[in-house]
């Protein structure tokens, strides 16, 4: 990429928000440029501006953002004393954006292709049904299948995968010069993500627009970006191109990034995190294959803990008043086993049947043929007062910790409220003990146990759900994508976790997530599902080394692999 004169100049830009009578500044004299036809990445934890940045660009800041400084010049005007009214024409047409949530960002109550319409209406000035034609055109364009199916089609009956190039469709609709993609692939698994990365690759190329494009996975990253900003506490720490950045980070926070990504060609006994890099720098051990035979040896010398038969969960779905039922098999004669202290990965795309396979187990959703066993005992025909036992023995954890926890509790009513549930402890005081020493356990502190779930990061809150998980000692947890939003080094942190907690407290896994490179590192043995079977099984280490199957090899090659 030859520099030119630039798209757009971000000068100084400082911006503050009111904490009670001071302010807290949150972006700190940010300084950067991005050169037409070019794909700008920016990179690092939750609270590192990134976001705040994009916003500040299309003038999308809360009401309360406070700017201290700076200019952002876009076709030789200052972006920020632009009035409102001057800014929309500008958004949308010359600078559009691709929010991180598709889900959150569409309209559930309007058909996809009638919301890629309107903008088109409203900016464009097309008739409607020239409007349609341009929406399946650009449908076509971004590879939905069927086009105009799916403009018929609401959100909620379209994968992530669809929904995001739904998205897409609408960000290119008016061919904008600069493209600001927040954090689009966050929730998809490898394969799709590896597709939308190809597609604003293509599409950049094809609209020679650029692009700002925000993640926290720096390996991703480095799979479309010309040059690389990394950024952290609201300061730029380091821009340079993306082949210089990986041979050479100069800084010690990108170096801390680079290696807090579990690597597929060796297994650390401890991920590093970026504390451990900003602060003395420690020597990660590597487990060797002897000690891993010989962990497995101890592990599969004896019963098996969980014992999944040839399970089917079955969906019908009522036609019509006169017509037949269809059927749909989410789960198809599925069998393994897990045996105590053992981490069972399970990997494979949306829609392959992970999620559905572990409501099974859980009971939380009747199967339609086949049998499950704990501890050697039928659990398919369980009353409910041995269900609710069952309950505490096999537990979940899941992946949107907010979600899983209610706003108007406080986190220390949150953890004690399976103990009242399961009888654990006897008095309100003991729980209350065993709250704030699992608390301790989860790498927070006594004072959050009167806090409530807002008051706590990403990070914090996944931590928050894995105490309460814990907190009826269960013996099998279920993770399912339990750490896929979280960023990078937090990441890392909430897996070395989960393996010391696994340690202290002998705890078996199941392991359920679309990142194979996080499956492979937490994995004893992997399942890889397809379409509702399971296509291959094996030691996770030999598999990624030689997986035997087409589709195995697929996942595998799509993993985002760095410089």
């Amino acid at each position: 990429m030859i520099k030119t004169k630039n798209i757009i100049k971000i000068n100084h830009l400082s911006i503050a928000f009111p904490e009670g009578k001071l302010t807290r500044e949150v972006l700190k004299n940010i300084t950067f440029e991005i050169y037409p036809n070019e794909i700008l990445g920016v990179v690092g934890e939750s609270g590192s501006g990134k976001s705040l940045t994009s916003l500040s660009i299309l003038q999308l800041l809360p009401k309360n953002a406070i700017i201290n400084s700076g200019e952002i010049i876009f076709e030789n005007q200052d972006l920020l004393q632009l009035p409102s009214k001057e800014m929309h024409p500008i958004r949308g047409n010359e600078i559009s954006m691709i929010f991180q949530e598709p889900m959150s960002s569409l309209n559930p109550s309007m058909t996809c292709g009638k919301q890629v319409d309107e903008i088109i209406i409203r900016h464009l000035n097309k008739t409607k049904k020239e409007a349609k034609a341009k929406t399946i055109e650009l449908f076509k364009q971004v590879k939905l299948p069927r086009p105009e199916h799916i403009y018929e089609s609401y959100p909620h009956q379209i994968s992530g995968g669809q929904k995001q190039r739904v998205m897409i469709a609408m960000a290119i609709a008016c061919e904008p010069k600069l493209l600001i993609a927040d954090e689009p692939t966050t929730a998809l698994d490898v394969t799709v993500q590896n597709e939308i990365i190809l597609l604003l690759k293509e599409l950049q190329t094809k609209n020679k627009m650029s692009i700002l494009f925000i993640t926290h996975d720096l390996s991703l990253v480095s799979e479309i970006a010309d040059r690389i900003m990394v950024m952290h506490q609201g300061k730029i720490v380091e821009i340079n191109t993306t082949k210089e950045l990986f041979e050479h980070p100069k800084e010690k926070y990108t170096q801390a990034l680079l290696a807090s990504k579990p690597t597929t060609k060796e297994r650390l006994k401890k991920l590093p995190t970026v504390k451990d890099f900003l602060g003395e720098r420690k020597k990660f051990e590597i487990e060797t294959q002897q000690e891993r035979a010989k962990r497995h040896q101890k592990i599969y010398s004896q019963p098996p803990l969980l014992e999944v038969e040839n399970v089917e969960k079955i969906y019908f779905n009522n036609t019509g008043l006169f017509q037949k039922k269809e059927s749909f098999k989410a789960v198809n004669a599925v069998s393994f086993k897990i045996y105590e202290g053992e981490t069972l990965g399970l990997v494979g795309e949306s829609g392959c049947g992970k999620s559905t396979l572990s409501e099974v187990i859980l009971k939380l959703t009747p199967l339609n043929g086949g049998k499950i066993k704990y501890r050697g005992e039928d659990i398919t025909k369980l009353d409910s007062k041995s269900l609710r036992a069952l309950r505490k023995e096999i537990q979940l954890i899941f992946q949107d910790p907010f979600a899983s926890l209610n706003p108007r509790i406080s986190v220390g009513n949150a953890i004690m409220e399976p103990m009242k549930v399961h009888n654990i402890y006897p008095t309100k005081k003991e729980r209350e003990q065993k709250a704030l020493e699992l608390l301790k356990e989860v790498g927070l502190e006594e004072e959050h146990f009167y806090r409530y779930p807002h008051e706590f990061s990403g990070g914090q809150r996944q931590r928050i759900g894995i105490a309460r998980t814990i907190a009826v000692n269960p013996k099998l947890i279920i993770c399912d994508e339990s750490v896929s939003a979280l960023d990078i080094s937090v990441q890392a942190q909430v897996l070395n976790l989960l393996n010391r907690l696994k340690v202290n407290y002998g705890f078996t896994y199941i392991f359920i997530s679309h990142d194979l490179a996080v499956v492979k590192y937490m994995a004893d043995q992997l399942l890889v599902m397809h379409q509702g079977e399971i296509v291959e099984r094996g030691d996770a280490d030999k598999m990624y080394d030689n997986p035997e199957k087409a589709y195995t090899q697929k996942l595998i090659e799509a993993i985002p692999k760095g410089i």
